[in-house]
């Protein structure tokens, strides 16, 4: 019988910073924060399908965050996931319109490393930079990531625009997006020092 692997932070973040066992160190997230990231979107106004999205978009950007130098090691795993989960919901809702269900959220307190995290993502999405990566790739994900990120269209939406059949084959195809994107900036040095340091000039 195979063992399950426990990681404590700071070998989390090596697992995923070298790729050395990363398939684990997922793993051990899935199973050890999965609930708890799925239960705040459940009790802010999603269901089990936006939960699903949510997170697997959260492992995308926290896996990147981490192999671009990001992660500064000021909070816990479990804190810088859920904070993540928390923007990315509150972006999913702001799509959808929803200000009633999202003023509260902007309202509560947040904790300190909650400031990094959003300033990545704002920035992540709005430099040139994000733009020519979607260059490298196919028609079809350009076409999905771009509607999202750019221009602010909701799941149903891009439905509509695209040709996919439903919209969990579509939030599918985003997330195997997101993923090749993620590759395409791990695969090339020099992207991924155009980041840095487009990421520096930001602070």
């Amino acid at each position: 019988m195979q063992t399950v692997k426990n990681f404590s932070d700071a070998e989390l973040i090596t697992a995923i910073k070298t790729g050395t066992n990363i398939d684990n160190a997922v793993g051990f997230i899935y199973r050890s924060y999965y609930r708890m990231l799925e239960n705040f979107v459940l009790t802010n106004s999603g269901n089990e399908m936006d939960a699903e999205d949510i997170i697997q978009e959260v492992l995308v950007v926290f896996i990147d965050i981490v192999q671009t130098q990001r992660y500064r090691n000021e909070a816990s795993v479990r804190s810088f996931l859920y904070t993540l989960t928390r923007n990315l919901w509150i972006s999913e809702l702001r799509k959808r319109n929803s200000d009633s269900k999202r003023n509260g959220f902007f309202e509560a307190s947040r904790e300190k490393e909650e400031e990094d995290v959003s300033d990545f993502l704002i920035y992540k999405e709005a430099q040139v930079l994000i733009v020519e990566l979607f260059e490298r790739m196919g028609e079809k994900c350009k076409q999905i990531l771009t509607l999202f990120y750019y221009e602010n269209l909701s799941m149903k939406e891009i439905l509509k625009q695209t040709s996919y059949e439903n919209e969990q084959v579509l939030r599918n195809r985003k997330y195997k997006c997101l993923k090749e994107l993620t590759d395409i900036i791990q695969q090339s040095p020099t992207i991924i020092n155009n980041v840095k340091s487009a990421l520096q000039r930001s602070k």
